[in-house]
């Protein structure tokens, strides 16, 4: 482990976009955000899937879900509705969608970890981690992966998010362009930590990128043309 750590705190994404790809890449630690109020039109239990040929065409792969308190339900308490008729459709679009593409073979083995983990869970949290995980194994990260939901922190939004990375012993937060909006610094120069705003990485800048799941920069680069391509912005931890 690096003496000087750097951290990202982000909600579990199925199939995450590029952006959110690239600054987990980027950092040590993933405080694995799972203790807020699910938002139905977030990322969280959906991705969109583009077409091989037309990045910017798009439709969404949702995974439906359970919330046991209504609206007032965490992230990490959503079960999953019908995990038999997600993992068949999963399956199904998946394949349509980037089967034929030069690179689906190792594509196809992330979507399968996220099969087997649709099959052996109730859990969106677990899914949508396994998700991730798949794609950042692919990337050669080898960084550590926490829970906000077993760590200390205060209930402030900025608070939060400082109290997380000084929990696990990072000394830097990478905030992301989302993040950004609404981050304020004082938390963390209060507790002596820095942040860092990385860009977003280019590829993730072309036509469709920014919505769209890092599934289509797979199936058409391969992992090897991911990692190549995020290179300049986006260095594995370890």
């Amino acid at each position: 482990m690096p003496e000087t750590l750097s951290c990202a705190v982000h909600q579990p994404n199925l199939f995450p976009r590029l952006s959110t790809l690239a600054k987990l890449a980027r950092a040590d630690v993933w405080v694995v955000l799972d203790d807020v109020q699910f938002n139905a039109r977030d990322y969280q239990h959906r991705a969109r899937l583009a077409a091989a040929a037309d990045p910017e065409a798009q439709r969404w792969l949702t995974v439906p879900v359970h919330r046991p308190r209504g609206r007032d339900s965490r992230i990490g308490e959503l079960r999953l509705a019908d995990p038999a008729a997600t993992h068949r459709t999963m399956s199904r679009l998946v394949r349509q969608y980037y089967g034929r593409c030069a690179h689906w073979a190792e594509t196809g083995e992330i979507v399968e970890e996220v099969l087997a983990a649709l099959a052996l869970n109730e859990h969106l949290a677990v899914v949508a981690e396994v998700s991730v995980r798949a794609m950042l194994h692919r990337l050669g990260w080898r960084g550590d992966v926490l829970r906000s939901s077993e760590l200390p922190s205060r209930d402030g939004r900025s608070e939060r998010l400082a109290d997380l990375t000084a929990a696990v012993g990072a000394s830097t937060y990478l905030c992301g362009p989302g993040g950004a909006k609404y981050l304020s610094e004082r938390p963390f120069l209060d507790r002596g930590l820095h942040v860092r705003y990385p860009p977003p990485p280019p590829l993730s800048r072309e036509p469709g990128m920014r919505t769209a799941s890092a599934l289509w920069a797979f199936a058409a680069h391969g992992p090897t043309g991911v990692r190549d391509a995020l290179a300049a912005d986006c260095v594995p931890a370890r």
